[in-house]
């Protein structure tokens, strides 16, 4: 979402960098490139007005007492803003004390994600221990019911349908969280193609008869900036306590995302990075501003990791490596755990200094290369998974036949496998999983 002005910015600090000194005009003219690049992302102009005045009127301490490094010293002060600018610090759902259920009413507009964005929170909160219940608002939209109930049975969540409209459903729903020990209600409203005064309604009703704790706007951060005016709309009319960004994997300008929190006062509680149901996290303030500024994310990739990696199979791994006796079977291991922390594009971005690679490899390209390697792997001989020193000469013949590939990809192969092992050796280094952007860089014919 953030590439172009990730790119952008780090290009900026890179110039001012190689200056001993900024001067007041340097500074002037830094802060204006400053405003150029996030009107171009499509941030709010007043808003991204009011970040650059209040970026260089911080900079110019730097003229009193002037940095070493211009560049990185900006740099901060740009990350810190940002971080100011997104809201500060994260803010989790806000569970009822008065009650043993919490409701969580979702509101937007049709096509912004709310039904697969339910079953996200709903997934998310059940690994947490939590006792969800979907429950189907939305009796307008064609098969939306049928929709919620298919995501409900594949994160094994109870889905609530019983009453002829919404009103009825959300009212009925609390009875039945609370008879079958329900913790959390997640109501699934229905949307339109722009906001009526039937919709407001609907959905002011059904807030004054269940109170829901939380009532989440479910944004589509492709929209651009008119979804800050329906932000606005529906905090005026219903009260809101918070915001979705959904799609934040795609390739839009992402400045509806910098721009909501300031423009509308409604905090941004959780971002959809991608179409699987697992794809899904609370929003960190400081956490994006430090990926749109290519520092990484190490924090939100350890939480990733933790529940996609399996820890047995990691120390498994790491002895393994110890040992020199890692082969290609627990290499597909590694690849396939990694897979199932999300796009890997993504996964990119949240390494320090492998951020360069994420726009370098497309997810096409990354499940092609990724399937290519497969069918190599699973044209080998258990003993040649087991020990990759002895694929030489004709058994890179067969491999290649076997797989419908080269010899030369054959032995890209091998040259790949013998660097990951030197990368994950250096794990602490912090090169792992950048490692593997350089990895992936290099394609099969």
């Amino acid at each position: 979402m953030f590439s172009k002005l990730s790119d952008k910015l780090v290009e900026t600090f890179k110039r001012l960098s190689k200056r001993g000194k900024l001067t007041k005009s340097e500074i002037h003219e830094a802060t204006r490139q400053l405003r150029r690049i996030l009107l171009d992302a499509d941030v709010n102009y007043k808003v991204a007005k009011q970040f650059c005045k209040t970026v260089e009127q911080k900079a110019q301490a730097f003229l009193e007492n002037p940095p070493l490094d211009p560049g990185k010293v900006f740099k901060n002060l740009v990350q810190n803003e940002l971080t100011i600018l997104l809201g500060t610090t994260a803010l989790p759902i806000n569970f009822s004390s008065k009650r043993s259920f919490t409701v969580i009413l979702l509101a937007g507009l049709q096509g912004s994600g709310k039904t697969t964005t339910a079953a996200k929170i709903a997934n998310l909160l059940r690994s947490r221990g939590r006792k969800p219940l979907l429950v189907a608002c939305d009796t307008y939209r064609p098969a939306a019911t049928q929709q919620l109930e298919i995501l409900a049975s594949k994160i094994d969540v109870p889905c609530f349908k019983e009453g002829d409209n919404p009103l009825r459903r959300a009212k009925n729903s609390l009875k039945f969280a609370s008879s079958h020990g329900l913790d959390v209600i997640i109501l699934d409203t229905a949307g339109r193609l722009s906001i009526d005064e039937q919709l407001m309604d609907e959905l002011n009703k059904i807030k004054a008869e269940t109170e829901p704790e939380e009532s989440i706007f479910v944004a589509d951060s492709m929209a651009g900036q008119q979804i800050l005016s329906v932000a606005d709309q529906f905090n005026k009319s219903i009260g809101l306590t918070g915001a979705i960004l959904t799609k934040m994997d795609g390739d839009a300008r992402g400045g509806a995302a910098l721009s909501i929190r300031e423009a509308t006062s409604v905090p941004i509680k959780f971002i959809g990075t991608g179409e699987s149901i697992e794809q899904i996290e609370e929003f960190h303030p400081d956490r994006i501003s430090s990926r749109i500024l290519g520092e990484g994310d190490l924090l939100s990739l350890a939480e990733k990791a933790s529940s996609a990696i399996d820890a047995k199979e990691a120390k498994k791994t790491i002895k393994k490596l110890e040992k020199s006796s890692f082969g290609f079977d627990d290499f597909l291991k590694q690849l396939e755990m990694i897979n199932k922390m999300g796009s890997f594009s993504g996964i990119l971005k949240m390494i320090p200094g492998a951020s360069k690679f994420a726009s370098q490899i497309s997810e096409e390209d990354y499940n092609k290369q990724l399937k290519t390697i497969k069918s190599m792997i699973q044209s080998m001989t258990p003993e040649e998974r087991k020990n990759w020193k002895i694929i030489k000469g004709s058994r890179k013949r067969r491999i290649a036949l076997g797989s419908g590939r080269k010899v030369e990809d054959v032995n890209r192969l091998l040259k790949q496998f013998k660097e990951s092992m030197k990368i994950m050796g250096n794990m602490k280094k912090q090169r792992g999983i950048g490692g593997l952007g350089r990895m992936f860089s290099g394609k099969f014919n």
